[in-house]
């Protein structure tokens, strides 16, 4: 009886407030239309199931997964690091080079909007300005002018570049430039493999696995020469503007 009462009372309170409207089109006083706030938040949430996307082809992470992928390859390391302190290690990485962009994105992007001084729209539009400096920075020509050519556009200068032709130009040049970085890593590493192989040639033992004896001698070289402090910094340093 009493949790009827009060199931009885709840639905009474509940159908005193008044319910907030789903969708709701605003006009503002200059003629724009904005929608409410409510559908503006569905529309966010929806669009972070895309974020992990952007963050591969809009940032640096793209180009340090692919390094890092090819340093274990090269060591002759299947399991270690292990995958999740790679994605780990990768984004974490591209938090600090990216930093500069994201702070600048706030200030011009967020913040105004949050602050209701820009519309949405017109935020977006700011907050993807630092993006964009940053990707036209690390994009060939040949990449950008093939991209062009195969939308059909056509612009009157770099700045006027679309968006959607510069992403994926963009992700090409990194997708190159991570794999230059990678042969150059892949060099003395498969030195040592050679040089095992031979030793092991010359002296019968053919049944042996060169890749068995030489990996104490690659790890002991990275580890010398304090490989992760190379790699690492060259990698932040190769997205200097």
């Amino acid at each position: 009886m009493l949790g009827l009462l009060l199931l009885s009372m709840s639905q009474g309170v509940w159908a005193e407030i008044p319910g907030i409207p789903a969708v709701q089109l605003i006009t503002n006083e200059d003629g724009t239309q904005e929608y409410s706030v409510t559908l503006q938040i569905l529309g966010v949430m929806t669009a972070l199931t895309l974020i992990p996307s952007f963050v591969m082809m809009m940032t640096s992470f793209t180009r340090i997964i692919i390094v890092f992928s090819i340093l274990r390859q090269a060591l002759g390391l299947q399991q270690a690091p292990s995958n999740q302190i790679v994605v780990g290690l990768t984004l974490f990485l591209t938090i600090f080079i990216m930093t500069p962009i994201f702070e600048e994105a706030n200030r011009v992007g967020l913040q105004p909007y949050l602050n209701e001084e820009l519309p949405a729209v017109e935020a977006v539009k700011a907050a993807s300005l630092p993006f964009r400096e940053f990707m036209l920075a690390q994009t060939r020509e040949d990449d950008l002018d093939m991209f062009v050519q195969i939308s059909g556009q056509k612009f009157a200068s770099v700045d006027d570049v679309s968006f959607w032709v510069l992403m994926p130009a963009f992700v090409t040049s990194e997708l190159k430039t991570a794999f230059q970085i990678g042969f150059i890593i892949f060099i003395p590493f498969l030195i040592i493999d050679m040089v095992v192989a031979s030793v092991l040639m010359a002296m019968g033992m053919m049944m042996l696995s060169p890749m068995i004896v030489s990996l104490p001698f690659k790890i002991m070289l990275f580890v010398l020469v304090d490989g992760w402090t190379l790699i690492i910094g060259t990698l932040a340093s190769s997205f200097a503007i």
